[in-house]
């Protein structure tokens, strides 16, 4: 997979398995083509199954880690806890961050009102409001969370990723990392390398697996769920592995030669130094590169041949690119080309040229071009494929005679394979049911096989595979899942203010009569560059079972139609998102699809921004509102330039401070300056004291704000029967950016869905008593 990085404010790392980590401006580790692709939302989704290794755990007392995402690609492994399935994408939050943790509780000083203790008393005042209306959706919450974790036994893969070195094969499960030979891993016959408990990291996940070429170290990231920096132990493998190195907020890393490790440092959620530190009789450890803009974020990635390391330098729009050679390690870097405003590069490798897959040249979407890497300057790159208009490109994998491109078209999921020795090209259609796929490790560039998986909110994933050598795709047995759910897939174009037309896709239970009077929720994200995240999750299909409508809203900010979608979105376009929202959700109601008192709206950290202006501008398109770890507060956070994220956001928000028009733009969409006394829909959010990128202060004032809006009106309107929407703000100690262990995320599902239901209901009850306050 091709890196790609930070480009959109997000820093994916390995995907959900159903809580989708799309979002997140969040820098995971693993950059793939489809970081930045996606925005910057890496997604490599890899279902681990839910049970443990009992019978080769040579470690019993390891607690049991659910649902894990590993991501294998080359001599890698990558994975982090995955819970069932958040709301929204995961994988493409937002990112804003608060630079300091919150306050310590302090004794009040009576005489003394400060900021630090006004913000204690808030926080305070949410939480015991939390404690005394939770206990209404308990119930509801329990039978829900019963419900998915009997579907999750089902939808969860049998076996965990693996990773194949000539005999050896290597992966992780419960927190162990497993070696066996390739003929015995199916019988139990494995050697244990490293566990998380016995090795004192227990409140820790692994999140990424780097395996030397000789296979003599073992680099492994590790994270716990409350802290954004990881920890990375090197291993020294052998007949009794033992810790070699610990190295602290490590981001990326790999490994140049059989003992030579790159790896970047992180602070304060950024990401600027790359060092070198080497494993040989005369261990040292010095720096590499250091990015001097703070708008860059800098991460590194090998070639699929092993051929280069890429310490990759990049912003939302602009990035640069300085070549490792892995045969001479301990040679500077070199430049591939300058970085040009606007221009957006990335590299693979292959029989001396380097494939460039960057937005340089005309029109401004991304293509695939080649240069001789002695001569790799931009005067010297040649076109060798160019998208077509409106495509997306999500992913790109190199193999010694082929190249794989992975895209989307009006929604639809293609397979374009380029071969070097015919010089033709391919386009396949995969099945229309398809919204995502996801590209397995193949650690040998020279295999004849391209693996993947296909899947959509409701199906689970399939693994298919496409020969080189027979020119044809196979789909691979999988377990059926035993629902028996005929699940209607639609796609829909709305007209949106301007007359663009915005795509939609809407799943629901082809069994399901009289749809205008089924429950509806829509999603929402729209920043970034990034999809929508359309990934399996288990509370979807429960969902559709259920007779609910599920609606996405591929609005412009997003990337589901190429860069040109995203742009038009983005710092002064942003009230077209809005606008696409509006139009989506009045067409769906036009079409029969539920209707405003029976539709809920959800969205999660910069999706936030979208929703809460929905919420603004038009309250009685909707019932009910979900929003997760939100950026509602957008005014005042991309004021705090202290803040370490504020400055590279500027090129997907705006700069507020030096430009005034700029400033009154985002006042006139921004959810917490726009709150207005009238009638609100109800609204849950979730929010998280660890919470680095969102800062918690703007949402505690954005409840306070809405809470005393929504009261006002119903003061003024009060009538018998009047309806008083329920402003909720759940706070959750553990967890950082929707970064939930499994058991949190599905207790955090649970809440939402337990919520919806109950909203949904009441509504219902009151089209039989009175007639809403709209």
């Amino acid at each position: 997979m091709l890196c790609i990085f930070h480009i959109c404010g997000v820093i994916w790392d390995f995907q959900q398995f159903q809580v989708d980590y799309q979002e997140m401006k969040v820098r995971m580790s693993r950059v793939g083509l489809r970081n930045l692709l996606q925005g910057l939302s890496f997604s490599v989704r890899y279902y681990f199954k839910h049970n443990h290794l009992e019978t080769i755990c040579l470690y019993s007392k390891v607690k049991p880690k659910k649902c894990h995402i590993l991501d294998c690609s080359g001599s890698t492994c990558t994975h982090r806890t995955v819970p069932p399935g958040s709301i929204l994408p995961w994988r493409s939050f937002s990112c804003k961050q608060e630079g300091t943790k919150i306050p310590s509780k302090r004794k009040e000083n009576t005489s003394i009102t400060t900021p630090e203790l006004l913000y204690e008393n808030l926080l305070k005042s949410e939480q015991e409001n939390w404690n005394d209306i939770s206990a209404r959706y308990n119930a509801m919450t329990e039978r829900i969370k019963e419900k998915l974790e009997e579907l999750h036994k089902y939808t969860f893969n049998s076996g965990s990723p693996r990773m194949r070195f000539g005999e050896n094969v290597y992966f992780e499960d419960n927190g162990c990392i497993f070696l066996s030979k390739a003929d015995d891993v199916d019988e139990g016959n494995v050697d244990i390398l490293f566990s998380t408990e016995d090795l004192g990291f227990s409140d820790a996940f692994i999140q990424r697996i780097r395996i030397s070429p000789d296979q003599r170290y073992m680099a492994i990231s590790l994270k716990s769920e409350n802290s954004e920096e990881a920890t990375c132990v090197i291993m020294k493998l052998g007949h009794f592995p033992v810790m070699e190195k610990v190295i602290p907020n490590v981001f990326s890393f790999e490994w140049a030669t059989n003992d030579v490790l790159y790896y970047t440092s992180q602070k304060n959620l950024k990401c600027q130094n790359v060092f070198m530190t080497t494993f040989t009789n005369q261990k040292y450890t010095k720096l590499v590169y250091t990015e001097q803009d703070a708008r860059f974020f800098v991460d590194i990635y090998c070639t699929k041949d092993r051929r280069f390391l890429t310490i990759n330098s990049n912003s939302k729009t602009t990035s640069e690119v300085w070549l490792v050679d892995c045969r001479h390690p301990f040679k500077l870097p070199a430049l591939v080309q300058a970085r040009t405003k606007g221009v957006i590069y990335h590299i693979e490798h292959r029989n001396d040229e380097l494939y460039i897959l960057t937005t340089y040249g005309e029109p401004a979407e991304y293509k695939l071009m080649k240069a001789p890497v002695a001569s790799s300057g931009v005067e010297n790159w040649q076109l060798v494929y160019a998208l077509e208009e409106k495509t997306k490109i999500v992913d790109l994998e190199m193999f010694s005679d082929h190249c794989i491109l992975f895209l989307k078209n009006a929604g639809h999921l293609y397979l374009t394979v380029i071969s070097f020795v015919s010089h033709s090209v391919q386009s396949i259609k995969l099945p229309t049911w398809a919204c995502e796929f996801e590209l397995e490790s193949h650690p040998e560039h020279t295999t004849s096989t391209c693996y993947f998986q296909l899947t959509s909110p409701v199906h689970p994933p399939k693994r298919f595979a496409y020969s080189f050598k027979e020119n044809n795709l196979i789909e691979q047995a999988v377990q059926e899942v035993p629902i028996i759910t005929k699940c209607h897939t639609t796609r829909l174009l709305a007209k949106s203010k301007d007359e663009t037309l915005v795509p939609i896709t809407v799943f629901h239970n082809m069994n399901s009569k009289e749809l205008h009077r089924k429950p509806l929720l829509v999603h929402v994200y729209g920043a970034y560059g990034i999809d929508l995240n359309m990934s399996f999750k288990e509370e979807k299909l429960m969902l559709i079972e259920e007779g609910w409508i599920l609606a996405y809203c591929h609005v412009r900010g997003g990337g589901e139609l190429g860069l040109s979608w995203h742009k038009d979105g983005c710092q002064h376009n942003k009230l077209k998102g809005l606008h696409d929202l509006k139009a989506c959700i009045m067409l769906l109601h036009e079409l029969g699809f539920s209707q405003p008192k029976y539709t809920a709206l959800v969205a999660a950290s910069a999706g936030g921004a979208l929703a809460g202006a929905l919420c603004n501008t038009d309250p009685e398109l909707i019932r009910a509102m979900v929003l997760q770890a939100p950026f509602v507060d957008v005014l005042n956070t991309m004021m705090q330039t202290h803040l370490p994220l504020t400055i590279e956001e500027q090129e997907e928000w705006g700069n507020p401070l030096a430009d005034e028009k700029c400033m009154e733009y985002i006042k006139s969409y921004c959810p917490y300056q726009n709150i207005k006394t009238q009638c609100y829909p109800s609204v849950f959010i979730t929010a998280y004291e660890n919470d680095q990128r969102i800062p918690l202060t703007g949402v505690l004032r954005y409840v306070q704000k809405l809470r005393k809006a929504a009261l006002d009106h119903t003061k003024r309107t009060s009538k018998k029967g009047n309806w008083i929407p329920n402003i909720i703000l759940d706070i959750q100690a553990n967890g950082s950016h929707c970064d939930s262990s499994w058991e949190n995320s599905l207790n955090e599902v649970a809440r939402h869905l337990a919520f919806l239901n109950k909203e949904l209901e009441e509504a219902c009850h009151l089209h039989h008593h009175t007639k809403s306050c709209n």
